[in-house]
């Protein structure tokens, strides 16, 4: 069988560092499936939970959720953990804490903006 993608785009506002989805395109039949929620960075924890809700809200059993990050905070691990205790995390490194900026400390900075080359003002 396949191997099906869907997409699912979460941005921080830079004003208010809240979560915002601007887009999400997921295939048929994604309830009945188990869902690999690739995430490059967990801060706080937000995004990954708006789109955990998404899933959610398209029938995907929590049970059936993996998350998978390359860097996570700590604080970001629990938030997940405690409002989704039956999802699945698993992060290749766990930082101990987060800045003002919502950046995982020490971490790598913003991984959006090294990743793309940019730099927001």
């Amino acid at each position: 069988k396949d191997c099906k993608i869907g997409n699912i785009l979460i941005q921080s506002n830079l004003q208010t560092g809240e979560a915002e989805l601007h887009f999400k395109k997921l295939p048929p039949g994604i309830d009945e499936s188990h869902v690999i929620l690739m995430d490059a960075t967990i801060a706080t924890g937000a995004a990954a939970m708006m789109a955990i809700r998404v899933l959610l809200d398209h029938d995907v059993p929590a049970k059936n959720i993996l998350l998978v990050a390359l860097i996570a905070a700590e604080t970001g691990v629990q938030s997940v953990a405690y409002a989704f205790p039956n999802v699945k995390i698993i992060a290749a490194a766990v930082d101990p804490d987060i800045n003002d900026r919502f950046h995982i400390l020490p971490g790598v900075g913003n991984f959006g903006d090294r990743f793309f080359g940019t730099d927001p003002q």
